[in-house]
């Protein structure tokens, strides 16, 4: 069984958090049933964008970081106050324990300029949000990742992507490295993909 830690900021988008809760709950009940997915953030609730409200399962100072397996971040909107949260130093010591640790880390759209802000994307390949209105791509830039102009990139035990249009892959990916490339194309199947 490995655990994956679903890592929400306050003004996360929502359909990017639910693209992992979705495929990992589909592997719990219909695929290889290895994965369970935990939600933890720093707050007892949590705002999304779009004004969900979200109970996280644990708050950051109740969690053993050395429990999980895997570290899956989705993005969220500056107006919504994500970056608060995501550049919070509570956030940016988690992301480094699993990068120091060689773990998966899979994030989605703008949650890669939290990868950024810990300093582990220093020379790395990584991408983020690409539309041609964006000032992300620089700031990405700007924290020393080496910006691949890709929908998804991959880079060691790391995956980062461009839009929301992403997420489901994402999630797919890293749900293959959890498990197997067999079992994910079974989850794929069984969801319609």
């Amino acid at each position: 069984m490995t655990k994956t830690l679903l890592l929400l900021a306050n003004g996360f988008e929502a359909v990017e958090a639910s693209v992992f809760t979705d495929v990992f709950g589909w592997n719990q009940l219909e695929g290889d049933g290895t994965t369970e997915l935990i939600t933890v953030g720093l707050h007892p609730q949590l705002k999304c964008t779009w004004n969900f409200t979200v109970t996280p399962e644990f708050l950051v100072s109740e969690v053993n970081l050395d429990d999980f397996d895997a570290l899956v971040i989705p993005g969220g909107f500056e107006e919504a106050g994500f970056y608060s949260d995501a550049f919070d130093a509570r956030f940016s010591k988690i992301i480094r324990h699993f990068n120091d640790n060689n773990k998966l880390i899979a994030t989605i759209r703008v949650a890669s300029l939290a990868l950024g802000n810990s300093g582990i994307l220093k020379g790395r390949k990584a991408t983020t949000y690409n539309h041609p209105t964006s000032i992300r791509r620089r700031q990405l830039a700007n924290f020393g990742a080496n910006l691949v102009d890709a929908p998804i990139v991959v880079d060691n035990n790391i995956i980062t992507s461009s839009n929301p249009g992403t997420a489901f892959e994402v999630a797919f990916l890293a749900l293959e490295r959890l498990t197997s490339k067999e079992n994910c194309h079974k989850v794929r199947e069984l969801m319609g993909f």
